[in-house]
């Protein structure tokens, strides 16, 4: 019997457990690795999409730049009529400030003997649309009529022009401004104390700088609080440029990173340079300053490269905070700023101690809040917007840095408002009244161009434009449409002509009665057409417009420029017609432009941000009247100013000097209306209430006044007073309109077609008077 083998116990494996805890670590040593390669990957693909973030911006546009909007530039030239106080205070509002001795562009000196007055003046230098003026010291000599000499070197020159003011922009959607600058363009003073400041390892560091880091953290530990950042001029810019404002540690870590990507593509010049036009210096409401060159400009209003030791000083300690060192709304704070900032310099060896000692006894020298408006003329520059956008996409208007020469004559605008504001002040005063408003238009006649543009009292106001918003019935400025309705037709009317000044009454459809009346309430029977213009006869005015048709007077006013409604009733031949002051300026441009219709222009050119033309605003002329005609009826408008109802302001005026014009008064006295021009300058204005509430003003009462003040400023020649070819003078009786003789009793001097001369009257039979010596008779021979 075979024995059965008991089987061995069997022997536990001691490799079994460490052969699972082996295959766990190995595979969680693959998952690490893949993790770690994952991460690296990822790490890898975030700094090159970080790199074609920074590479993509700083290599493209940078920055959305506004439209900036420049008024015309000062000529001057020999001949031009121009005061020492109209120059000087050109100079004023570009900036030029008066010294002993002229070295520099942006300054200038005074010297008078012998009633002239030399003025040395080295100005600046533009890029203006057809090309660069180079920066110039010059000589002008002012006498009593003008400009008498303009030098260089003692060398004469026909012309110079100052560089134009800036007196608006067109702003990014995010409200961000600035002036591009170039390193070369800066003081150098400004950027060596810029990285004394900031930066001290900026040309050694590549981005980050540890040892900037550590010393920070330093200082905030000794101190227990944050004192004191690490951050390098390039870090500052990522974080303005690329990043939020965020504090986090990621944040921070791919500020870092992309630092270092910035300087590895970008030298360091670049860099600096785009700091130096990004930084934030300040807020002009919800307009941001950025750069230094704009912040000079808004502090200062002076160019960066004029900037002084204290001034370079107060704006690089802007860069800590621009609210928190506010000159304005903490001058104290910002002193002590700009003195250690002072310390600094001097302490790297930048100033000595004189120049410390000199530039931190100075006053910050900001200028008045007031006058770093963004706008500065806010009524002209609406009009130039509005024009801009028939031709651009508002998108362009606000990202491509456009540059846009206007038409605004800022001597011109500043005369304007002077004579609104003096004269609504001393009207409310004289008549115990208040709440009045004013507009004023003010144009170059035959160029057409806005050389001024005034909107409210309150010029820096940027609320409702009245001069192109306020639309309001022009009363008797429709008169001249009226009569030169008739005068375009010589056949049939001249200014001898008779037209009946007896009441009127017209039926309308709905049974309701039109009777106009005279301003006096009285008649005046059968009248030249002369005499009812100048005397502005409501009664003649109407059944003149009525005899001609309707229709006719309106076409009239459409040819002459207006494009509105025109109300097809008796009415508005008394002017019954809503019309803005720069409709208004529109039409009367026509009537002072001898018949020639020009559409009125705010803008010249538009260059982009490099210089390049981009469109040109060419002057666009067409004949719509006949010379003889609008000839005749600006001899009737120079007697409405003479002896008409104008004549209360022409004492004001030299005897010589033709001026043309017409009051305009609505019902109730709501709206006072005056439009008039020189051979040069054309003026409408208006007075009134913004209620439309009654006033005590005529047209002769308030705005002829507000016209005069600015007319008698403007240095301006008269209108032209040389016929036309066809146009002859001679007498006729102004109570038949037939030709009379010198001297007859009602006899009266008017320019007629040699075409169609009317008959001759019955030779005088009352004994000859003594010749009067009517105005127009003295005047016209």
């Amino acid at each position: 019997m075979t024995k059965r083998r008991t089987p061995a116990p069997r022997r536990r494996s001691r490799k079994k457990a460490p052969a699972r805890k082996t295959h766990a670590r190995s595979l969680a040593k693959i998952l690490f690795l893949y993790g770690l390669l994952a991460a690296v990957i990822a790490a890898g693909l975030w700094v090159v999409y970080l790199d074609v973030i920074v590479r993509a911006k700083f290599d493209g546009k940078k920055w959305a730049l506004p439209a900036r909007v420049y008024a015309r530039p000062l000529e001057l030239y020999e001949g031009l009529s121009l005061t020492p106080n109209l120059l000087e205070r050109e100079l004023d509002a570009l900036s030029y400030r008066p010294v002993a001795s002229v070295t520099r562009p942006g300054f200038f000196s005074r010297h008078t003997a012998g009633g002239y007055t030399r003025y040395r003046i080295y100005s600046r230098g533009f890029e203006f649309w057809d090309g660069r003026d180079k920066a110039l010291l010059f000589d002008v000599v002012l006498g009593p009529t003008g400009v008498v000499s303009l030098t260089s070197d003692d060398k004469p020159l026909p012309l110079v022009r100052l560089e134009p003011e800036q007196i608006g922009g067109i702003y990014p959607t995010q409200k961000e401004d600035r002036l591009l600058v170039q390193l070369k363009d800066l003081p150098p003073l400004l950027g060596e104390t810029l990285l004394a400041v900031e930066d001290k390892q900026f040309l050694d560091h590549y981005g980050v700088s540890p040892t900037a880091i550590a010393r920070a953290a330093w200082v905030n530990l000794r101190s227990g609080d944050v004192v004191q950042g690490g951050s390098t001029l390039t870090q500052q810019l990522v974080k303005n440029f690329y990043l939020t404002h965020e504090r986090s540690l990621t944040r921070k870590a791919q500020e870092a990173v992309m630092s270092i990507l910035l300087e590895l593509h970008f030298s360091k010049s670049e860099i600096l340079e785009t700091y130096i036009n990004e930084v934030f210096l300040g807020q002009s409401g919800v307009r941001a300053i950025h750069g230094f060159a704009l912040a000079s400009q808004y502090y200062f209003r002076q160019p960066v490269s004029e900037l002084n030791t204290q001034q370079v000083a107060l704006l690089v300690g802007l860069v800590k905070g621009a609210s928190y060192y506010n000159p304005w709304r903490n001058p104290e704070r910002a002193t002590k700023r700009r003195n250690l900032v002072l310390s600094v310099m001097h302490r790297d060896g930048l100033i000595d101690s004189a120049e410390l000692k000199r530039a931190q006894a100075a006053p910050l020298g900001v200028v008045e809040p007031g006058q770093n408006a963004q706008t500065t003329y806010p009524a002209f520059v609406d009009l130039v917007k509005r024009q801009l956008a028939r031709d651009y996409r508002e998108e362009d208007l606000r990202s491509e840095g456009l540059r846009i020469f206007t038409t605004l004559s800022p001597m011109v605008q500043r005369q304007a408002e002077e004579a609104v504001a003096t004269r609504l002040s001393e009207l409310e005063a004289g008549y115990k009244t208040e709440n009045l408003q004013a507009a004023m238009v003010v144009t170059s006649v035959g160029a057409g161009e806005v050389l001024a543009l005034v909107g409210d009292r309150n010029p820096r106001y940027a609320g409702f434009n009245r001069a192109l918003d306020a639309k309001r019935p022009v009363g008797s400025l429709m008169k001249p449409l009226v009569f030169l309705t008739a005068l375009e037709q010589p056949a049939n009317y001249h200014l001898g002509t008779q037209v009946s000044d007896e009441p009127v009454t017209v039926q309308s459809d709905d049974g309701k009665l039109w009777q106009p009346q005279n301003y006096s309430r009285q008649s005046h029977g059968q009248v030249p057409l002369l005499e009812a213009l100048v005397q502005s006869y409501n009664q003649a005015t109407a059944r003149l417009g009525m005899q001609l048709g309707l229709r006719q007077v309106a076409h009239t006013l459409e040819r002459a420029g207006f494009d509105g409604y025109i109300p097809p009733v008796p009415a508005m031949t008394l002017g019954a017609i809503d019309m803005s002051p720069m409709a208004v300026a529109g039409v009367y441009h026509t009537l002072a432009a001898e018949g020639t219709y020009t559409p009125l222009r705010a803008i010249r050119d538009v260059l982009t941000a490099t210089g390049e033309p981009l469109k040109r605003y060419p002057l666009q002329i067409e004949q719509r009247f006949s010379a003889e005609g609008v000839f005749a009826l600006q001899y009737a408008m120079q007697a409405v100013l003479r002896e008409g109802t104008g004549r209360q302001v022409y004492h004001r005026f030299p005897a010589d000097l033709p001026l043309a014009g017409k009051t305009g008064t609505t019902n109730d006295q709501r709206d006072s209306w005056f439009a008039g021009f020189s051979g040069e300058h054309l003026a409408v204005s208006w007075v009134g209430r913004d209620d439309n509430a009654e006033t005590p003003l005529t047209g002769s009462g308030g705005a002829l006044k507000v016209w005069a003040d600015l007319m008698t400023q403007l240095p301006t020649r008269g209108v032209n007073i040389t016929p036309p070819e066809s146009t002859v003078f001679d007498w006729v009786d102004r109570h038949t309109g037939l030709l009379s003789a010198e001297g007859c009793e009602g006899a009266i001097w008017v320019p007629l077609h040699s075409d169609y001369l009317p008959a001759e009257s019955v030779p005088c039979r009352l004994e000859r008077r003594e010749r009067q010596g009517s105005w127009w008779q003295r005047f016209w021979n």
